[in-house]
């Protein structure tokens, strides 16, 4: 099942998506709160056509749990060392945007700003201290992010990443959330970043150093994972900190970012007076 956040004829509500329609579920509240009740929500008989309403994004997680250096070739390409564990920060939910809206930074903050698809997984119930082999039982769905970064910021002014990860605007979400039974393996999933029609990221969930299955365990070692926490599982290569010169997203520019299996995610870029 395809779910997304959508408003239509000014409502706000869950719906489930299938193919150019959208079905309400007749689900008026958010869907962290779907998640946290247990809810399996039903399809309505009436459809809306997508191009009729305004996708949102599809939640606002209760904590953003993010993973850096989580692909070999992403590590080697920014000169730096593999984790031997899983490294581990964390982004505003106060940073997350929808598909269409803009990301959007000022030049006096930074000018420095990259992009980063992730396949982003859901949680779907109170998980703490659980065995990896137990872990994607624990998932709820799946969605696209794009772990936008101020690498200004991040790597040459702060000796930490959280304000350079948590700008307002810099985790766009979306389309929609595919739950967990259709993606049985989300070790299997190709990733692509376009900037307008340039392909710069193209790679696939197989290569990441630390499974979904282990991050979810051990991040539940750390800390509680509650319904509708997001873990971010990291970037492949194709990053413009990463290239001779290094590239970084400027005014009126198209970030499109994508997993197979759950779709595109568009997001126009402008630069604040």
């Amino acid at each position: 099942m395809k779910l997304v956040n959508f408003t239509y004829d000014g409502r706000t509500q869950v719906g489930e998506l299938a193919d150019d329609k959208i079905y309400s579920t007749g689900w008026s509240e958010n869907m962290v709160n779907m998640i946290r009740r247990g809810i399996t929500p039903g399809r309505g008989s009436q459809p809306i056509k997508l191009e009729s309403v305004k996708l949102e994004a599809p939640l606002r997680p209760g904590k953003i749990i993010a993973i850096g250096r989580n692909y070999k070739e992403h590590a080697k390409e920014t000169g730096s060392d593999l984790p031997p564990a899983p490294l581990i920060f964390a982004k505003f939910p106060s940073s997350v945007i929808g598909p269409g809206e803009p990301i959007t930074w000022s030049e006096s903050i930074t000018k420095e700003v990259d992009w980063e698809v992730e396949l982003a997984v859901i949680i779907g119930k109170r998980t703490r201290n659980v065995e990896e082999a137990d872990a994607l039982k624990h998932v709820f769905g799946y969605t696209v992010a794009n772990d936008v970064s101020a690498r200004d910021l991040q790597i040459r002014q702060d000796s930490q990443w959280t304000r350079g990860k948590s700008l307002d605007t810099f985790c766009p979400l979306g389309p929609c959330v595919v739950t967990a039974d259709e993606i049985p393996d989300p070790q299997k999933l190709e990733l692509k970043t376009k900037i307008g029609d340039e392909v710069v990221q193209d790679s696939n969930t197989k290569l990441m150093i630390f499974n979904v299955a282990h991050l979810i365990s051990y991040c539940s070692r750390m800390f509680t994972l509650e319904p509708g926490d997001l873990i971010l599982t990291g970037t492949p290569s194709g990053v413009g900190e990463g290239m001779k010169p290094p590239r970084y997203l400027k005014d009126g520019e198209v970030v499109t970012v994508s997993v197979k299996g759950i779709g595109e995610l568009t997001n126009p870029c402008k630069v604040l007076a």
